[in-house]
């Protein structure tokens, strides 16, 4: 079985990538704990100083990584340059942090002395998308491997060179064999690796039906799971929102990697009272941002990252004009080769339509009418997804309450929702489980371990 890297933009195959034979995929799992072994006994100061490097590195080859993005998957190259210096600001933040952060703690008990350690436990399955191909990774590796555990990778395929460049990129910055290694695996393989015992935990970032596999994979054999599966994440605009700061914070939160994330804002939930000035300066921002070659300095929006996406995108809106959406522009596939779709504008959307009820990744902005804030907070909570939520108002007493009420793993008011080292990133209902980042990801992968002197 050979795996293919596509290029989105022109349909012309890139490379091909060799599945990873099973006595191969042996050699990774014993590289992985023998690794582990020595890895978790060295202090924090000496991973430390191999995640500076590898910031330093990335930084170094953040134009090289960003073409690779382009050509892979169809990343502008000023986004895919952001995304590297993105990854190097959490090796940093991870390296300067850790140890602090997994500092044991003590409890004061009838013990002599009690407290709480922080234990690695052992080596973690990430299975990775495609959408932001170094980030989603780092995400995950900074922490995990901080925390005193090693990572295996099994990407998505359409990004594979991009797969080899950080497995060679951990190595260049001095990482020991086995500390971070990278699979080429069908999913019946990845449910056999999950199995394996020397693989202690699995992390996914992907669709819920992805989420869902892994996780009853993962019970079967008692491994802890984290999942973040996505969302349809609220943007909501109420009457006291600056209404044209909104309008062109919504453009950037829709068209971001050409609309495929999954903390974009898809569903705009605009007030009444603000509803026709929101729509007029919404469109025009959608409609000013430029569509091309993600390889071309300036290109806002890419292609979308495959053919299929893009088919499961434009059903999408079809259904929703069928249901009685309203097509304002856009929604049509163009002529000519790539995977590309021109951002959309959709009105009159409510419960029932895909464009509402389901995750549409890709430049495709669904505006619904809220009669009022409470009606609002509604239509926002009215979702399987619970990923994150944008709350634009000009009063903070309004916007901390209603933060109380939205059902998000995070919440940002007046502005976009987006991922940061410093605070927790997660979901829930359907969005997932578990966090990345902060204290909180960098724990997830740990063995909370209570110890106590008599």
């Amino acid at each position: 079985m050979t795996f293919q890297s596509v290029n989105p933009a022109t349909g012309a195959v890139l490379e091909a990538f060799e599945e990873t034979g099973l006595g191969a995929l042996e050699g990774v799992l014993a590289g992985a704990e023998a690794a582990w072994r020595d890895w978790r006994r060295q202090p924090y100061a000496a991973r430390a100083a191999l995640f500076h490097e590898t910031g330093r590195l990335l930084r170094e080859r953040k134009s090289r990584y960003a073409r690779t993005m382009a050509l892979e998957m169809g990343k502008p190259l000023a986004q895919g340059e952001a995304e590297v210096e993105k990854c190097a600001l959490a090796c940093d933040y991870y390296a300067e942090h850790a140890a602090a952060l997994l500092a044991p703690e003590e409890r004061q008990t009838e013990a002599s002395r009690s407290y709480v350690r922080f234990d690695p436990l052992g080596p973690v399955l990430a299975v990775m998308p495609w959408n932001y191909p170094f980030w989603q990774v780092f995400r995950f590796a900074a922490p995990t491997l901080m925390a005193g555990n090693v990572g295996i990778l099994k990407h998505a395929p359409n990004v594979s060179r991009c797969a080899l460049e950080i497995e060679a990129l951990f190595r260049d910055a001095g990482f020991p064999a086995g500390a971070f290694q990278a699979i080429f695996v069908e999913p019946d393989v990845v449910a056999r690796v999950i199995a394996d015992d020397r693989v202690r935990a699995v992390t996914l970032t992907g669709s819920p039906r992805a989420g869902g596999s892994v996780a009853e994979r993962a019970g079967r054999h008692l491994k802890k799971t984290v999942l973040e599966l996505g969302g349809s994440d609220p943007f909501i605009v109420l009457a006291d929102a600056d209404v044209a700061a909104a309008a062109r914070a919504a453009a950037e939160a829709r068209l971001v990697n050409s609309g495929q994330s999954c903390i974009a804002a898809k569903r705009f939930i605009v007030v009444a009272a603000v509803a026709d000035r929101f729509l007029e300066a919404f469109g025009a921002e959608l409609g000013r941002r430029r569509v091309g070659d993600p390889l071309q300095p300036g290109t806002e929006v890419g292609p979308q990252a495959r053919i299929d996406l893009r088919v499961s995108l434009h059903r999408q809106v079809e259904e929703s004009v069928a249901h009685g959406a309203r097509l304002v522009f856009g929604g049509r596939v163009p002529e000519g080769p790539g995977a590309f779709y021109p951002p959309t504008l959709l009105t009159a959307v409510g419960p029932g339509m895909p464009a509402f009820d389901e995750e549409t990744f890709g430049p495709v902005a669904a505006v619904i009418r809220a009669r009022d804030e409470a009606d609002a907070l509604r239509l926002a909570n009215a979702s399987a997804y619970g990923l994150g939520a944008s709350l634009w108002t000009g009063d903070r007493e309004r916007a901390e309450r209603l933060a109380a009420e939205l059902e998000a793993g995070c919440v940002f008011i007046n502005a976009i929702v987006k991922s940061d080292p410093r605070m927790p990133f997660g979901g829930i209902k359907r969005s997932g489980y578990g966090r990345e980042l902060s204290e909180f990801g960098l724990r997830e992968f740990v063995n909370i371990k209570g110890v106590w002197l008599a």
